[in-house]
């Protein structure tokens, strides 16, 4: 059993701290095993996929040791090079761990990755990049061996800016003999968390942040020490959970200038929202608010990861809207859950041309579309997470909600939320969790 038990409608108040961000910190520890050192990053996240990569990084040889929110990896003795089935089926992001070891060890063993379940998520983008790279690549029921001798900087460009991608090539090109550009290159904040880190190393990378990024093949020279900039997604997770549930709160640690698509969907809602330097300061309206139209899209463009968290606060709102996936298609699997809280969802093949959109994208036809229709609100149910985000948004609408919401399969939140119910417990939110056999 594990359970998430919440009472809606309590109004939320108070001051919360971001926790440092999962998309920024894998990557990190990742590219911790080009060093030959130590690593030491700060406030790393208390999260499951965080302890799935240090079993990673212990699997291969290095030395890992956690005290609070501060991590070390000595990464000196790096002597295996093939990652364990039972920890890449976890977790989708173990990819990332392909692109160093081939720098470090000249070949890498990996199979394909696990994760949430919420569509297609080919590895053919990072096993193109590579071989583009010049590294021999073989697949074998689900087996990746890649092997590289001396392999040499090129020109390298990606069909379309994954971030994952992105990643793997900036760290798979630091162990090419020069230098190797990226075109087409994901622009999110992750990606210059990443390049900054390896800067602190001392390897070369000019660009990121822009979509043509340079990397020189370098060895590291210094023990990098780095902090962990905040979650923007759990940081908008928590402020649409009390834009639903009422009431007024305040966010310390939030990266504000790359949650401005957030920031604004949440101010389309009637949120009034208020930020100076790292805080941002939310407080709900009497009677939310649906947006007519909104998509997501690669970044500086509404994120994917933010989509069913903001249609659980669509949900809550008055009025009929739309919403376009055009990253997963499998994101509106939650769509149902919402439906048994008495949500009115119908989800289809998107249809090109539609109005009133607040994305800076505009809408291009791609992807599927969820309709939202007005309806009397919602009320508690039992659902079941089946994804992280998904199982995030079904806790945001139980805040919203008339009476009991029961959140079955929670434990997928644990792999990117740390301490989700003590931190809304916090702010008021009557909510418990329920774990056992």
């Amino acid at each position: 059993m594990n359970e998430i038990h919440i009472l809606g409608k309590y109004p939320m108040y108070g001051e919360l701290e971001v926790q440092g961000s999962k998309n920024a910190v894998l990557p990190l520890m990742a590219a911790s095993l080009l060093h030959r050192g130590v690593t030491t990053l700060e406030h790393v996240p208390d999260i499951t996929d965080v302890g799935c990569m240090v079993r990673i990084l212990e699997s291969l040889g290095a030395v890992v040791v956690r005290e609070k929110s501060r991590m070390t990896i000595d990464a000196s003795c790096i002597s295996f090079c093939e990652i364990p089935l039972e920890e890449v089926c976890k977790m989708r992001s173990s990819i990332m761990v392909l692109g160093p070891l081939i720098a470090r060890m000249r070949r890498a063993v990996t199979y394909y990755p696990g994760g949430c379940s919420i569509g297609r998520r080919p590895v053919d983008y990072h096993i193109r990049l590579l071989r583009e790279l010049g590294i021999k690549i073989l697949e074998e029921d689900g087996r990746i061996e890649a092997v590289a001798e001396n392999y040499c900087g090129t020109v390298i460009t990606l069909d379309f800016p994954s971030v994952g991608a992105t990643e793997n090539a900036i760290l798979a090109a630091t162990g090419a003999k020069g230098e190797t550009v990226i075109c087409g290159c994901a622009r999110e904040p992750e990606i210059v968390e990443l390049c900054a880190f390896l800067q602190a190393m001392g390897i070369e990378t000019v660009g990121a942040g822009t979509d043509r990024i340079r990397v020189w093949g370098q060895i590291s020279k210094r023990d990098p020490h780095v902090r962990i900039h905040g979650d923007r997604i759990a940081a908008g997770t928590y402020l649409a959970a009390a834009a639903v549930a009422g009431g007024e709160i305040t966010l310390t640690g939030a990266p504000v200038t790359s949650m401005k698509a957030t920031l604004q969907a949440l101010c389309g809602c009637g949120c009034l929202i208020q930020t100076e330097g790292d805080h941002i300061h939310m407080k709900a309206p009497r009677h939310l608010r649906t947006i007519p139209y909104l998509e997501t899209t690669v970044y500086p463009g509404f994120p994917t990861d933010m989509q069913s968290i903001l249609l659980a606060v669509q949900c809550c709102g008055a009025g009929e809207g739309r919403m376009q996936e055009t990253i997963f298609e499998g994101r509106f699997e939650t769509a149902a859950q919402f439906n048994k809280m008495g949500a009115r969802i119908s989800v289809e093949s998107a249809l090109p041309g539609c109005e009133g959109c607040i994305s800076a994208a505009g809408c291009d036809g791609m992807g599927y579309i969820a309709r939202i229709q007005a309806g009397e609100g919602l009320h508690g149910a039992h659902v079941t997470a089946t994804d992280l985000r998904g199982g995030a948004a079904l806790v945001v609408a139980g805040l919203g909600a008339m009476g009991e919401t029961i959140v079955h399969q929670c434990h997928h939140i644990d792999r990117g939320y740390e301490d989700m119910v003590g931190n809304l417990q916090k702010l008021g939110a009557r909510i418990h969790r329920i774990t056992g056999t």
